[in-house]
């Protein structure tokens, strides 16, 4: 079974009581963002998705979008990353009306330290992490089908550790 999850990504990376790696990345407006910059203040929901303006991707960002409050209201940060460029995420965050952070990963570095495996070894993995105030993972969903489950997933993680 360890082999077909690699082959076709069904792991998640890190493991749920780990450390989430810092790392800082351009945002949508070229704006350095790290990982460390809501240590002690806030949670954070880093999810990792294929591409900009993709049906999947589209319908994943969009239902972060429509629970943002939802989020903001638990207390946490929603971060989305890709590899695509910091001008792609800006005319995607533009059309969808994205109220939160896109992060720019070209050459998939932080992909890669948070482990996010690739979908049939080609297609950049869909990872969710929901990440304490303190950086510790405390919860990792990883569904390439189902985009939307991602936020369902993250908000009740949120909720029950208030």
């Amino acid at each position: 079974m360890g082999l077909l999850n690699t082959l076709i990504g069904t792991g998640t990376g890190l493991s749920v009581g780990t450390k989430a790696p810092d790392f800082t990345l351009n945002d949508q407006h070229g704006k350095p963002v790290s990982l460390a910059d809501f240590r002690g203040q806030k949670s954070v929901v880093v999810y990792f998705y294929p591409k900009d303006d993709t049906p999947g991707c589209t319908a994943e960002a969009c239902s972060f979008r429509d629970q943002f409050t939802e989020f903001s209201d638990a207390g946490a940060e929603v971060i989305g990353i890709s590899s695509d460029s910091e001008a792609s995420h800006k005319k995607f965050a533009e059309k969808h009306k994205l109220p939160f952070t896109l992060l720019s990963d070209r050459g998939g570095k932080v992909r890669t330290a948070f482990g996010v495996p690739a979908t049939f070894g080609l297609l950049p993995g869909r990872v969710t992490f929901v990440i304490d105030k303190e950086g510790v993972v405390r919860h990792a969903f990883n569904s390439q089908i189902n985009a939307t489950k991602h936020v369902a997933e993250s908000l009740a993680v949120l909720k029950a550790s208030r």
